[in-house]
């Protein structure tokens, strides 16, 4: 199917059409209205004339009288064309015509619908093509009398008028072609700069490039969109390159280890003289599980990690506790030496379920690991105004003051925590679904130990 022809031009070509069509439509509009007001007015004045003629005629005694009559009252500056186009006649009571004089030999009956009192001017054509006015009015002894007048100089200034009007619109539709241009150039240009931004993005890779927002309304709207996609893109390209720089980071130790034990492995086998004991061989393949272990952990969190931030499930109305309720039995199944106590309340809200449990569940993990053996690990909710918090105790050590700020950092580990598994990613990960789901996640000091508050806004009523 052929696009129309309309839709291939340009959006600068199309806009300075429509704007020129635009134009030229209003003053079109407005010049055949003015001639229409002007054309009106003009027979209403000559209309008028024509009638005070025929009330002065129709008390002569015949239509010379008559005409002697108006020629004598009508006083006109210049060449006395009117005069000359004068026409009267006399009708009897029968309809008759009773005597002419004028420039016509015989004018047509008036009307037969219409009393002569109200009768309106009617136009009578001569055989040379002049177009006359007719009034009619009755006269004394029942008859009437019609008195006709040559409408050449109405007609001329019409005529000079729709020529100079028109003339007018010419102008007028070629003006309005040559602003619409101008227009169109002005108006797209922060669309040309949007283009070549994106252009020069696509070709550079460069998102730093921002364009200045110098226009207002759609145009300026489009172009801030645009710098906040561009700042969007930085961030996210800027996040994926240090999520891959700190992720090679933290992979670089577990598989060195990894080599290297598996190294001495093949070299002992190689070297029948040097093998190692089955003590040792058991502890070295004991600490390749423990690695495998860290290392597959390690990499499914940072597929967690990158993903989490292009989410694909999706949110439904759930209720918080039963999320919670499930994390915390999940948990108490991989710490059974750890206590749990839950006291949580009746709130919904609007989550992913899948990543809202996973969130949970790394918290209550965390302060598992922390809590010393025996140790209780204490889950409360509570509803504040319009959000629900979820908070968790331990009794572990508590969290340094120095460590605080960079808890919910990517990969990073206090200098206690170095020594026990873990990736970092966890609270991290953590962060990013409470954060996903419009509330806010915290870390504090608690009198006992650690303290993780997870605030969500409750699902609407």
């Amino acid at each position: 199917m052929k696009r129309p022809r309309w839709k291939k031009l340009s959006l600068r070509a199309r806009l300075g059409v429509l704007v020129a069509t635009a134009v030229a439509l209003a003053v079109m509009t407005v010049s055949a209205i003015s001639w229409g007001i002007t054309r009106a007015d003009l027979y209403d004045q000559f209309d008028a004339r024509l009638q005070s003629y025929a009330q002065l005629a129709a008390k002569a005694s015949s239509p010379e009288e008559a005409l002697s009559t108006l020629r004598s009252t009508i006083t006109k500056p210049g060449p006395d064309r009117t005069n000359s186009g004068l026409t009267v006649q006399f009708r009897s009571a029968a309809g008759a015509v009773t005597g002419t004089a004028g420039a016509i030999p015989e004018l047509p009956p008036p009307p037969p619908e219409a009393p002569f009192s109200n009768s309106r001017a009617a136009n009578v054509h001569r055989g040379e093509g002049d177009r006359f006015r007719m009034w009619t009015v009755s006269r004394s002894d029942g008859g009437t009398v019609q008195v006709a007048e040559d409408s050449e100089d109405v007609e001329d200034s019409l005529g000079r008028l729709g020529f100079w009007l028109l003339v007018v619109s010419a102008a007028g539709v070629l003006g309005a072609t040559v602003v619409g241009r101008a227009i169109a150039r002005s108006a797209l240009q922060p669309v040309d700069d949007l283009s070549a931004a994106a252009e020069n993005v696509a070709r550079t890779q460069e998102l730093s490039a921002a364009i200045d927002v110098t226009a207002s309304g759609e145009i300026g709207r489009l172009a801030t969109s645009f710098n906040a996609m561009l700042s969007a893109l930085s961030r996210s390209r800027d996040e994926q390159q240090r999520l891959v720089e700190d992720a090679g980071h933290e992979l670089r130790t577990p598989l060195t280890s990894l080599r290297t034990n598996i190294e001495l492995l093949i070299h002992a086998d190689a070297n029948p003289q040097r093998q190692l004991s089955a003590e040792d061989r058991s502890r070295l393949l004991a600490d390749l599980d423990t690695q495998a272990v860290e290392l597959t952990a390690l990499i499914g969190e940072l597929v967690d990690l990158s993903t989490g931030e292009r989410p694909s499930e999706a949110e439904e109305r759930l209720a918080l506790a039963d999320v919670v309720t499930a994390a915390v039995e999940r948990t108490r199944s991989r710490w059974p030496n750890i206590t749990f106590d839950a006291e949580l309340t009746d709130a919904d809200v609007l989550a992913r379920p899948a990543a809202l449990e996973r969130a949970v569940l790394n918290v209550l993990d965390n302060a598992a690991k922390w809590s010393p053996a025996g140790g209780r690990v204490r889950v409360t909710m509570s509803i504040e105004g319009e959000t629900v918090r979820v908070r968790v105790d331990d009794e572990g050590p508590g969290i340094p003051e120095a460590d605080l700020p960079h808890v919910f950092e990517r990969f990073y580990r206090a200098d206690a925590a170095r020594a026990l598994p873990g990736s970092g990613l966890g609270l991290a990960i953590v962060e990013q679904v409470v954060t996903q789901h419009g509330g806010r996640a915290s870390a504090s000091r608690a009198d006992s130990g650690a303290r993780f508050d997870l605030v969500f806004p409750l699902a609407a009523s």
